[in-house]
C-alpha cells in the first residue's frame, strides 16, 4: 500500500471508457469490466469443466459437479420439488456472486460485491420477483403471510406491522450483509498488506497473519455466496407455499 493511500481506495469506481447518452453518464467502469470478466469466466469454467463429462471426473469437473449438487440440494430442501424450475436462476446467482467474491481477492482487482448498489440491485430484483410470484400464485391470500397462522386476531394490529417491516427489510439485510462482509474483509487485508511492506524484514508476523486472513476471506467469499442463495430459496419458499 503506497504511503498515504487509503485502504478504501480499492473500492473506487473508475471510468474506463467515457460514454454519455443524452446527458446520462453510461461510462464503462472497472466495476462493469469485472462483471463482464466474471460472466466470461463462469461460462468458461462450467463449459470446459463439463466438456469431457468423464466417468472419472477431473478436478475441475468435480468442482463444477459439487457446485451443481450443492445448489440443487439447497433448492430442493429450501423450496421443494416446485423449486426445480427456479434452480437455473439460483445457481447462476450463486456462481456469479462466488466468482465476484473470489476474484476480488486477487491483488489490484476490483470487488464488485463490495458495493451496496450492486448487491442491492440483486436483492431488489429477488424481492420484487418473489413478491410478484406470490401475488400471481395466491392473489389476495398472499397477504396472509403477514399474519402467522394461529395468532389471535386481537394481536393483528401489533404483529402485522412487524411482519410487514420485516418483509420490506429483506432486500436491505440481504444486500448489506454481502457488501459489508466483502468491504470489511478486503479493507483489513489491505491494511495488513501495508504493514508487511512498511515493516520490511520485520513484517514476518503480519505476513503470516495476512496469509491466514486470505484463507479466512476465501471461506467467507464462499459462505456469503451460499448464504445469498439459501435466503433466495427461503424467500421463494414463502411466496410459493406461504409458510410462516
Amino acid at each position: 500500500m503506497a504511503a498515504g493511500e487509503s485502504p478504501l481506495e480499492q473500492f473506487a469506481i473508475k471510468r474506463l471508457v467515457e460514454i454519455n447518452i443524452g446527458g446520462v453518464d453510461a461510462s464503462f467502469t472497472n466495476s462493469a469490466a469485472m462483471m463482464v470478466i466474471v460472466v466470461v469466466l463462469v461460462t468458461l469454467f462450467l463449459t470446459l469443466s463439463m466438456r469431457g463429462n468423464a466417468m472419472v471426473p477431473t478436478r475441475w469437473q468435480s468442482i463444477a459437479e459439487l457446485s451443481y449438487e450443492l445448489i440443487a440440494k439447497t433448492v430442493r430442501d429450501g423450496v421443494g420439488l416446485e423449486g426445480r424450475k427456479y434452480f437455473p436462476f439460483v445457481f447462476t446467482l450463486f456462481m456469479f456472486i462466488l466468482f465476484c467474491n473470489l476474484l476480488g481477492l486477487i491483488p489490484y482487482s476490483f470487488t464488485v460485491t463490495s458495493h451496496i448498489v450492486v448487491t442491492f440491485a440483486f436483492a431488489a430484483f429477488i424481492f420484487i420477483g418473489v413478491t410478484i410470484l406470490g401475488l400471481v400464485r395466491h392473489g389476495a391470500k398472499f397477504f396472509s403471510l403477514f399474519l402467522p397462522e394461529g395468532v389471535p386476531i386481537a394481536l393483528a394490529p401489533l404483529l402485522v406491522p412487524i411482519e410487514i417491516i420485516s418483509y420490506l427489510s429483506r432486500p436491505i439485510s440481504l444486500s448489506v450483509r454481502l457488501a459489508a462482509n466483502m468491504m470489511a474483509g478486503h479493507t483489513i487485508i489491505k491494511v495488513f498488506a501495508g504493514f508487511v511492506v512498511a515493516l520490511g524484514l520485520f513484517g514476518i508476523a503480519p505476513f503470516v497473519f495476512l496469509i491466514l486472513l486470505y484463507a479466512l476471506e476465501t471461506m467467507i467469499a464462499f459462505l456469503q455466496a451460499y448464504v445469498f442463495a439459501v435466503l433466495t430459496c427461503l424467500y421463494l419458499n414463502d411466496s410459493i407455499h406461504l409458510h410462516h
